[in-house]
C-alpha cells in the first residue's frame, strides 16, 4: 500500500528529526495535539475556498501525524492512553476536514453531487475505522483496505494542492467504502479459518481415543 512505501521513504528524515525533536522535552502527545490544530485550520482554509494554502497546511499537519508515532517509539513513551488519544484525534481531524467541504459545497450552490459524495466518505472512513476497532475487540486482526487513513489524506492533499479535488472526491466515495468492505470479508475469512481450526482441534482427541484399545486386555488378545 501507498502508506507503507510512504513510511520507508521518510523513515530515515523522521529519524533524524525526532532526534532533534527529543532535546526540546516536547511529548508524542503534544505533536498529537499540534496537528489537530493545524488540521483545524487547513479546515477552516477549506471552508472558505482556500484550497491549495488548506491543502498545503493540511500536509503540514500530516507530518506531524508521523512524527507523534515515531517520537514515542524512539524515547519508549508509547502508551495505551497516547495510541487512544493519536487514534481520537485522527477521527476529529478526518470529521472536521469533510465538514469543511460540507461547509464550502453547501453555502456555494449547485454542488449538491459533492454534498452526496462528502457523505459517502464520511459513512466510508467511519466504517473503515468502526469494523477494525470492532474486529480488534473480538482479537481478530483486520488492517486490510486499499484506502486507509493515510491514502485518504493523501488524496485530499493532492486534490486541494492541484484542483483536482471533484475527482478525488468521486475516488474516495467509492473505494473508502470498498475498503470497509474488504475489511468485513477480511474478518469473516479469519472467523471462519478460526471456527474450521477450532473444530479441527476439538475433533482430533475424540479420534485418538476411538483408535486406543479399551483395556489392557484387549492388547493380549
Amino acid at each position: 500500500m501507498i502508506s507503507n512505501l510512504g513510511r520507508k521513504l521518510v523513515a530515515q528524515p523522521l529519524a533524524q528529526i525526532v532526534a532533534w525533536i527529543q532535546d526540546t522535552g516536547i511529548t508524542p502527545n503534544a505533536l498529537s495535539i499540534i496537528g489537530f490544530i493545524l488540521t483545524g485550520v487547513s479546515a477552516l482554509l477549506i471552508a472558505f475556498g482556500y484550497f491549495l494554502l488548506g491543502g498545503v497546511v493540511l500536509f503540514c499537519a500530516g507530518f506531524f501525524d508521523m512524527l507523534d508515532g515515531a517520537l514515542a517509539r524512539a524515547t519508549q513513551q508509547s502508551s495505551v492512553f497516547g495510541a487512544f488519544i493519536d487514534s481520537t484525534l485522527d477521527r476529529y481531524s478526518e470529521s472536521i476536514t469533510l465538514f469543511a467541504f460540507v461547509y464550502y459545497y453547501s453555502v456555494n450552490f449547485g454542488h449538491s453531487i459533492e454534498l452526496i459524495l462528502v457523505f459517502l466518505i464520511l459513512v466510508g472512513s467511519l466504517m473503515v475505522s468502526y469494523v477494525r476497532a470492532r474486529a480488534e475487540a473480538l482479537n481478530i486482526e483486520c488492517k486490510g483496505g486499499l484506502l486507509q487513513r493515510p491514502e485518504r489524506v493523501l488524496l485530499l492533499i493532492f486534490g486541494l494542492v492541484t484542483g483536482w479535488i471533484v475527482p478525488v472526491l468521486w475516488i474516495q466515495a467509492i473505494f473508502t467504502n470498498i475498503s470497509a468492505i474488504q475489511r468485513i470479508f477480511e474478518v469473516y475469512a479469519r472467523t471462519r479459518q478460526k471456527a474450521v481450526d477450532s473444530d479441527a482441534t476439538s475433533s482430533t482427541p475424540k479420534s485418538q481415543k476411538a483408535m486406543e484399545p479399551r483395556d489392557s486386555t484387549s492388547i493380549q488378545r
